[in-house]
């Protein structure tokens, strides 16, 4: 049966995918040539490929081969995971280069992010992060004055900030994360190497301590192609207007 060929033949890919035969930015045999190997016509070959597509292995383009793209490394946003552990914890490399670690005027946006005057001193953090050496996200983080200096006793390149700050008695104990896309900066994109104006994703949280005051401000810009947010959620509530998230 066609469905069967189709599926043999994905089958197959996602295999030499999975162990490298394939690797990302490799082209995907044609579809003469794999029509060829499975004595079957184009139909199940296509099915095939659009069955790897909608998997995100691979990409396609007209007038040109298909090609394997890396996979998307996946975030949950409805809870707190620093950088570093979950990058460890999905098998990857964590890094880190930090580009600005300062003191400066808090000014009227950051002053109400933090719930400080605008004129009272902040701790701007800038870094860019990486995943197996590949630039993947640049974090801008903003601390109120007493919580930000203690990072000016750490290399910031060799630790975890969130883990450090919680061990110096500022755990994250409350937050809150929008979504959304922006186009990447000057900074973005020398940073991250894309060009200027590249869409990506831009997260940004603010952070709470146990008596409920935020102490940090963060905007996050990750690298669409690597990374994708997700969200879990228990059911839709008794009047059926709104899924409640839940930690995954």
């Amino acid at each position: 049966m066609p469905e069967v060929v189709y599926t043999q033949i994905a089958d197959e890919l996602r295999a030499r995918i999975a162990s490298g035969q394939l690797r990302p930015g490799d082209a995907v045999p044609t579809e003469a040539e794999l029509a060829d190997r499975w004595r079957t016509s184009r139909g199940p070959i296509r099915n095939a490929l659009a069955t790897l597509r909608s998997e995100g292995l691979i990409e396609t383009a007209r007038g040109r081969p298909a090609r394997v793209v890396a996979r998307k490394a996946t975030q949950a946003v409805d809870v707190s995971v620093p950088f570093t552990r979950w990058a460890r914890e999905i098998g990857a490399r964590p890094g880190a280069r930090t580009q600005e670690l300062s003191l400066r005027r808090a000014g009227a946006e950051k002053a109400q992010a933090l719930g400080v005057s605008p004129d009272d001193t902040i701790v701007s953090v800038v870094r860019l992060r990486s995943l197996d050496d590949r630039p993947t996200m640049l974090e801008r983080l903003f601390y109120t004055e007493d919580v930000g200096r203690l990072l000016f006793t750490i290399d910031p390149d060799s630790v975890s900030l969130t883990e450090f700050l919680a061990s110096q008695g500022h755990p994250i104990v409350g937050l809150q994360h929008e979504i959304d896309a922006v186009a990447a900066d000057e900074q973005d994109a020398a940073l991250l190497e894309v060009p200027t104006g590249t869409p990506i994703l831009r997260l940004s949280r603010t952070s709470r301590d146990a008596s409920g005051r935020v102490f940090e401000a963060s905007e996050d810009r990750y690298l669409s192609r690597f990374v994708r947010f997700t969200v879990s959620a228990s059911g839709i509530s008794a009047d059926g207007q709104y899924l409640r998230a839940v930690g995954g």
